[in-house]
């Protein structure tokens, strides 16, 4: 096999690509008969791939993946005792390998994603990332930021009413309690898709206008998505309107809101009145 590209980007987009082919070549393998099997072998085939090519092209970058062991909870020990070592990284790899497992075990389903991203502690933006792919293996595609996409266009029904009609993506289990009287109130509708990569990226390509979330989600849940939302030019903040952060001591991120630069103010001033 020949070496990867060695520009981070490029390198990133590589890696989600490799990965959505292995979990593509699983889910052949398997079929959808024990979903719980097909959960567990998707989050180890993706996980063991990922970390094994970071330790052979990426040496000396530091990695926070959702399936390390201990991921969500070393983080309260390992401050404890100040040997926490990504903190003192310049650069860390922040990936999900299978973003929404539910939706791979399911057949016919493609609202699932591979996450790569790279924060480094000299970058110019307030999130930190630099670089970051959203791997959509059972769309055939590849979101990333070394040729990010061109900016959403209007939704065709807005198009088709001259007037911008919003969409917003919703989790299929978990939407946040508030979120129904939000979209009534900015007159908007919800769409249920499965993984939050997918609900990003469906912001990014243009076939919803917003995504919401105030569930509970940990840093490997956006930070690709973020990366290449960010580089296509759109919104993306907590949802009180500051900035999201990565790397951080704790995991935990779990607030945001990503939308097309437009709606920021109106989404937001909705959020103040019906999250709190």
């Amino acid at each position: 096999m020949s070496s990867p590209p060695m520009i981070d980007g490029a390198f990133a987009r590589w890696l989600a690509s490799r990965a959505g082919q292995a979990l593509l070549d699983l889910r052949t393998e398997m079929g959808f008969a024990d979903a719980g099997a097909l959960k567990s072998a998707g989050d180890k085939v993706s996980h063991d791939l990922i970390r094994t090519e970071l330790a052979k092209w990426r040496p000396g970058d530091a990695v926070l993946s959702e399936e390390d062991e201990g991921s969500r909870l070393a983080w309260a020990a390992e401050v404890n005792t100040g040997a926490l070592s990504r903190l003192n990284a310049d650069r860390v790899w922040i990936v999900d390998p299978l973003d929404g497992t539910r939706e791979f075990s399911e057949e016919g389903r493609s609202d699932w994603a591979v996450h790569v991203a790279l924060w480094a502690r000299n970058a110019p933006s307030p999130h930190g990332l630099i670089a970051g792919a959203v791997g959509l293996p059972a769309q055939d595609r590849v979101l990333g930021t070394d040729y990010p996409p061109a900016y959403p266009p209007m939704t065709v029904e807005a198009a088709a009413a001259g007037e911008r009609k919003i969409r917003l993506a919703a989790s299929r289990s978990r939407p946040p309690v508030f979120l129904t009287d939000l979209a009534e109130d900015v007159g908007a509708h919800l769409v249920p898709m499965g993984s939050a990569g997918a609900k990003i990226a469906a912001v990014v390509t243009g076939e919803v206008d917003a995504y919401i979330h105030a569930g509970g989600q940990y840093e490997w849940d956006s930070a690709a998505p973020i990366a290449v939302a960010t580089a296509t030019g759109l919104h993306a903040s907590r949802i009180d309107g500051s900035a999201l952060k990565y790397n951080e001591a704790d995991p935990r991120l779990p607030d945001l809101l990503v939308c097309r630069e437009d709606l920021a103010t109106r989404l937001l001033a909705a959020l103040q009145k019906h999250s709190g």
